[in-house]
């Protein structure tokens, strides 16, 4: 039942399909393993969810994950974020998007990832990869400007 919305976040994540696959089981024989954990403060798709974006984490860092320092004074940046472009169908849009998120450096593509398709904000994001909330913030702008460089190439 959960199988598939985890992937789909563990995809997200860690950008490849082997590992993805390698992790969610990973992250299934956990939640089965601490199920007497679960306590029922949150749903059990969210608890499960956490063990699986902490799974795909824990995962980037043994690749030694880098995330680069940016300075705050990005200039010039419009908060409207339309990639979409009228003459392509929607399923074309949705695949150049997702081929053009893959394309992104580890640290924008894992924070883009975590923020807009998953939900958590900045400080969330900055407790889990154990980064600065700071830096959390510049890799999404970062990201966001790359990913709409990338859309409209």
């Amino acid at each position: 039942m959960y199988y598939k919305a985890m992937y789909n976040t563990c995809l997200r994540v860690v950008n490849e399909t082997a590992e993805a696959e390698d992790i969610m089981q990973e992250a299934f024989l956990a939640a089965f393993t601490r199920i007497n954990e679960y306590s029922g403060d949150v749903s059990f798709g969210a608890w499960l969810k956490s063990i699986v974006v902490n799974k795909s984490i824990d995962h980037l860092r043994k690749k030694k994950m880098f995330f680069e320092e940016i300075q705050n004074n990005i200039t010039g940046e419009s908060e409207d974020f339309d990639p979409l472009i009228q003459t392509e169908s929607i399923e074309k849009q949705v695949d150049k998007i997702k081929s053009c998120i893959s394309q992104l450096p580890e640290g924008c593509r894992v924070v883009l990832s975590l923020y807009l398709l998953e939900g958590y904000d900045h400080d969330e994001i900055a407790q889990i990869l154990k980064i600065s909330s700071s830096t959390s913030r510049s890799q999404y702008t970062r990201a966001r400007k790359k990913l709409l460089q990338l859309i409209q190439n």
